[in-house]
């Protein structure tokens, strides 16, 4: 799928008008999003364009399992994208390897001023900053109210005992309905859920730099996933998913067969296209906490926009030009930026404390958006390293032979360890 715009650049007020100059440019922007999001972006385009006048962009977009594989081959000049969407945990790679530039200081600075420390910190590297942050996901169990009622349990479950003893309760093999739905085949969504399990039962994927699943805490979880399976509650078979949530994943919650699940908000938008006003019968609550935690937990990831380093110097300078204006505060309605806009379409938390306060009462009040708004302030940032595209997907392979019983938890947990440390340390040279 591929969206094609053509637009204009000009000078945009003073903070780029210090920062960039005034050179035309053609300019081309890699995303993954779909049609309709692609749209959105397209219409602040064209109110760019109707005040501005210069340089020239295209909008490209490609499945996200594309995404880097295409930002790492197209390069950069006449056939490479200049500006690029990307996931925060890709960005360490990229530097080294000289993708993506190093924002102006005008930029570096208005991004300091306008989002958390936090999102400031996984969209720089070395102390400086490389993405303009737009997105933030956090995960939260998503389940089925109606399956709850008929199965007899009168709220969500707080911690994994009452998570375990819910699973069984909304198992029912005579219906083909599972308690909760694992995914596979996809690497963020195996391994998201999976993290957010083991950081609310006290433990952590990474710490400084090291990988920690030889924990007690991810011992735990490792075997949480083994019982889910063993017992029945949790059926492989329908699990398959892609980063769009095409699949029997989707397509079992969706339909009434997986009473619970643990997913991001930004699948928002796909779970109200596919159940229209049952829609109304999904909750979200807290992660449940482990035996080993203190308090219910998530893994937090964000993304950002990044400017190609292989780009001509004047394409560079257009590029960063335009992602302060559609990041800005001027761009979309009520001090909303066009960014924080686009995002809230599909469900997505934006990251600029501008925007949040801009949509201050849709996030409050939106019941399913309350749920993950609610465990942002204790969320875990997934860990930004050297390696981490190649440890996520390692760690995919390991959770995805537990789940079709190819490995005990104890093997998976000492093969997930000894792989992340060769991964992590090779990387780290």
């Amino acid at each position: 799928m591929k969206a094609c715009k053509g637009w204009h650049l000009a000078t945009i007020g003073a903070l780029m008008a210090t920062s960039v100059g005034t050179q035309a440019a053609e300019i081309s922007f890699l995303t993954h999003w779909g049609p309709d999001t692609v749209a959105l972006l397209d219409a602040a385009i064209d109110k760019y364009e109707a005040a501005n006048a210069g340089d020239t962009i295209t909008v490209r977009a490609v499945p996200f399992g594309d995404l880097l594989t295409t930002l790492r081959t197209s390069g950069g000049g006449a056939g490479g994208a200049t500006i690029a969407g990307i996931y925060d945990a890709w960005l360490p790679d990229l530097v080294r390897d000289s993708l993506v530039s190093a924002a102006p200081e005008a930029v570096a600075s208005d991004t300091t001023a306008n989002w958390p420390t936090g999102v400031v910190s996984a969209a720089s590297v070395g102390g400086s900053l490389y993405g303009i942050p737009n997105e933030i996901d956090v995960y939260a169990l998503n389940y089925n109210k109606r399956l709850f009622e008929e199965a007899g349990i009168a709220e969500a479950p707080k911690t994994w005992d009452e998570f375990l003893a819910a699973a069984e309760k909304l198992t029912d093999a005579s219906k083909g309905q599972q308690g909760f739905g694992l995914i596979n085949s996809w690497a963020a969504g195996v391994l998201h859920p999976f993290a957010s399990l083991l950081v609310s039962n006290g433990g952590d994927l990474i710490v400084d730099g090291k990988p920690v699943l030889d924990s007690q805490a991810a011992k735990e979880t490792f075997e949480l996933y083994e019982k889910l399976v063993t017992s029945g509650f949790s059926d492989p078979a329908m699990a398959t998913a892609d980063a769009n949530t095409t699949g029997p994943f989707l397509d079992n919650f969706v339909s009434g067969k997986t009473g619970m699940i643990i997913m991001a908000n930004w699948w928002e938008s796909a779970l109200k296209a596919g159940m229209g006003d049952a829609f109304a019968d999904i909750a979200t609550a807290p992660i449940p906490v482990g035996p080993s935690g203190d308090t219910a937990r998530s893994i937090s990831y964000s993304w950002m926009t990044v400017v190609n380093a292989q780009a001509a110097p004047e394409e560079q300078e257009a590029a960063w030009k335009f992602l302060s204006w559609l990041n800005g505060p001027d761009s979309g309605e009520n001090g909303a930026s066009a960014m924080g806009d686009i995002l809230m379409s599909m469900g997505i938390l934006p990251s600029r404390t501008s925007d949040v306060a801009a949509f201050g009462d849709r996030l409050s009040s939106d019941p399913f958006l309350l749920g993950y708004t609610e465990t942002l302030s204790d969320a875990k940032p997934f860990p930004v390293v050297l390696g981490g595209q190649e440890f996520s997907e390692s760690l995919q392979q390991t959770l995805e032979a537990l789940q079709f019983g190819q490995v005990t938890a104890a093997d998976a947990q000492a093969n997930a360890q000894a792989d992340a440390t060769e991964i992590l340390e090779r990387n780290a040279k």
